[in-house]
């Protein structure tokens, strides 16, 4: 194990072998592809040689560097000609029959000082190391797709793992330029573990029809910032992989949110399992297509619930940064905005907040000083919801408590003229609950912004049970003027974003409880493995760890999942008054400003 790993196989040609095959050959290592399939190695070489010509064409290297890569690579059919390589890497199909197989051929045809890895990432490590002659020598090494652009790796140690065997394949990630993390096996290890279970509830969500498929892909990128909803997402991966890697997941934490979404089963065993069959949640081009076409499920784009209210001026309760950012996306959109408060010389404070956000977009060369001193001028500042006699719709964005609310809905009721659209922001409590404060429930519909509202492009549009048809339809309209995407949600906990993504942080939490892996690792793994363009450990310091416990309550009591119950951890850092970035210490502690 003390040889350098300069000849590698690898065994299965598939997208990910083949990927993995043209990461080693452009560092350098001499690379022995393995396929019993001659279609699988050709199609392999094929898509190296169209890798490389288009690096030339980018000018990434010179045609006689992408002749050296071609020359290193040499594709066979038999498992004999990996008798000289220093590592072998499997990615032939997630079964523990045809692993096995191929670690019992291995056994007998490389050297004893070889190292074996699996690219498993759903399958006990430790179960295919003690199958073979040589339990220290195996490991798991799980690339990500697609091999050659995903940065991290996952090093995977049984606790039959020689260091010596974790060493050598660390330090060659690291010389391919990759970023390697070290874990202990389990199923999905770091970055599926959290991944998986989070596509598993989109699934579930998508199946028991609370929003579509459209809306819950666009509500998870634009809510998050994740690079693909997570429907679109199974379609990628293929949901037979997801529902195998949720089962092994499940057999080993018997956590229900890790029991494959019945749908997942449905589809793939009708052969509709995502892209690679050209149909899935979505339907494709062809087979291995990702463009999307319509379907029986595509939403017309002129799709409406009933004819829209009439609505010129706005008015927005509170004023907090959510209500100022909110009142200036309005007054951007050309809307007459009544800024009401506590007071007064709140509601001044609160507009003076919107003043210095429009000249930072003045600074940055995104409006005019023209346009900004008119947007301004639409704003008046009230002391008193009596301002909102004549608005058209009244958006409160105070605080997230229920009593509060209740309060201030009764107080509209009385305010606002008939036929006003009335709107709560709240992010978890009972949009209903606000409605039966007032005698007029059918106009009461959730408006949930994200932060910062300026910025952020998502809108939750929450029904009840009681919210009019033309209230729901006049609050889209609203939506799509002020340049917003606006997802129809119903009205139960955490509605769409916060619904998935609470219990992935939670979950996120409970590994770092279980010594599984460190905050960094995971925050890199989710990053690096993801796309997420936060750890979930940075992401709970930024929304505060008391806002993320209480959203955890508010799922844990409506869904009743013991999954879902809090993480301790979470729990006692919020009670020990670590709240994250705005306290100086949450999981990370930081600089005091």
């Amino acid at each position: 194990m003390d040889t350098p790993l300069s000849t590698i196989a690898v065994v299965g040609l598939g997208t990910m072998g083949t990927g993995i095959a043209e990461v080693l050959a452009r560092a350098g290592r001499e690379v022995i592809g393995i396929d019993t399939s001659e279609a699988a190695a050709t199609r392999a070489i094929t898509a190296l040689e169209s890798a490389t010509a288009r690096s030339v064409a980018r000018e990434r290297i010179t045609e006689e560097e992408r002749r050296d890569i071609l020359a290193r690579f040499r594709a066979f059919s038999d498992l004999q000609a990996a008798a000289d390589a220093d590592l072998v890497i499997e990615v032939v199909p997630e079964s523990y029959e045809v692993k096995q197989q191929v670690f019992r051929a291995l056994d007998s045809i490389v050297r004893p000082d070889a190292i074996i890895a699996t690219g498993t990432n759903a399958l006990s490590v430790t179960r295919l190391a003690a199958d073979s002659a040589h339990p220290e020598r195996v490991l798991g090494l799980h690339f990500f797709n697609p091999a050659p652009a995903m940065k991290l790796v996952e090093v995977v140690s049984s606790v039959l793992t020689a260091p010596q065997a974790v060493a050598a394949v660390t330090e060659l990630a690291q010389q391919l330029g990759k970023e390697p993390v070290s874990v202990g096996d389990r199923p999905g290890f770091v970055a599926d573990g959290l991944l998986f279970g989070y596509l598993n509830q989109a699934a579930a969500m998508y199946e028991a029809k609370y929003a579509s498929r459209e809306d819950i892909d666009a509500a998870m990128k634009l809510g998050c910032g994740l690079p693909m909803g997570p429907l679109a997402l199974l379609d990628l991966i293929g949901i037979d992989t997801a529902r195998t890697v949720l089962d092994a997941m499940y057999a080993e934490s018997h956590d229900r949110l890790h029991a494959p979404a019945p749908i997942l089963k449905q589809l793939s065993e009708a052969g509709l399992t995502g892209r690679k069959s050209g149909r899935g949640f979505y339907t494709y081009e062809a087979p291995g297509s990702g463009a999307v076409v319509r379907d029986a499920l595509t939403p017309l784009e002129t799709a409406t619930t009933g004819a829209a209210r009439e609505v010129r001026s706005v008015g927005v309760a509170g004023s907090g940064t959510m209500a100022s950012g909110i009142a200036e996306v309005f007054a951007k959109a050309g809307y007459d905005v009544v800024l009401a408060a506590r007071s007064a010389e709140k509601a001044e404070t609160a507009k003076a907040r919107i003043a210095k956000s429009l000249a930072r977009s003045v600074e940055k060369g995104r409006m005019t000083a023209e346009a900004r001193e008119e947007t301004l001028a639409r704003v008046t500042p009230a002391g008193s919801l009596d301002a909102f006699a004549e608005v058209d719709l009244a958006v409160e964005a105070v605080a997230e408590d229920l009593e509060i609310k209740q309060q201030l809905f009764a107080t509209l009721d009385k305010v606002c003229k008939p036929g006003a659209v009335l709107a709560t922001t709240t992010s978890s409590l009972p949009v209903v609950a606000c409605a039966r404060a007032t005698s007029r429930p059918q106009d009461v519909i959730g408006m949930h912004f994200f932060n910062p509202a300026p910025a952020m492009k998502l809108v939750e549009v929450v029904r009840t049970v009681l919210t009019a048809d033309d209230v729901h339809a006049t609050v889209r309209e609203v939506t799509a003027r002020i340049r917003k995407h606006p997802v129809d949600c119903g009205d139960r906990a955490g509605f769409i974003v916060n619904a998935l993504l609470f219990p992935y942080l939670n979950n996120a939490i409970k590994m770092v409880e279980q010594h599984y892996a460190s905050l960094d690792d995971i925050d890199a793994a989710m990053k690096l493995g993801g796309g997420y363009p936060m750890g979930p450990f940075e992401l709970l310091d930024v929304v505060g760890l008391d806002v993320s416990l209480a959203i955890e309550q508010v799922l844990h009591r409506e869904f009743r999942d013991p999954g879902l119950a809090p993480a301790p951890l979470l729990e006692h850092l919020v009670a020990a008054g670590c709240l994250g970035r705005k306290t100086g210490r949450g999981f990370r502690e930081y600089a005091r400003r």
